[in-house]
């Protein structure tokens, strides 16, 4: 699977790069999720975030990718942002494209879940008040 979209970046997000990466004309679905930065958390405001990654991280997030594609059968692609980001820019790109929608839905909501889980990247909240913290950083 040379051609299989994974990637960390630290440059900002293209949704359609994964889109094109999946798409095909035997699928006539193919859903895309964004994760964008919110501006709040936890009833704070929040002002600005920080990824970090592990060097392994990509080895990571292309394992994860090729395990839900060669489990569903179907193509996926995923780019995650790492560095300094602002409200509103996008953290991550998903796709997973399939013949029907339910499927498609289904296998992409997998695969986020699994690159939370499984990829060793850390996210830091700067909150308003001038506090920050890390997020889930035990959780790898």
């Amino acid at each position: 699977m040379s051609d299989l979209l994974a990637r960390i970046s630290d440059q900002p997000l293209n949704p359609d790069e994964v889109e094109k990466a999946v798409s095909g004309p035997e699928h006539g679905a193919v859903v895309v999720f964004t994760g964008k930065v919110r501006n709040h958390d936890g009833g704070q405001a929040v002002s600005a975030l920080e990824y970090s990654a592990h060097p392994q991280a990509e080895t990571f997030l292309r394992k994860v990718c090729a395990e839900v594609a060669a489990e569903s059968g179907l193509p996926v692609a995923a780019v995650h942002r790492i560095g300094p980001l602002t409200i509103g820019d996008l953290a991550i790109a998903v796709a997973v494209a399939a013949p029907h929608r339910a499927e498609a839905f289904t296998v992409c909501a997998d695969l986020v879940d699994r690159i939370k889980h499984e990829v060793p990247i850390w996210k830091r909240q700067m909150f308003a008040d001038g506090l920050s913290e890390w997020v889930n950083a035990c959780a790898h």
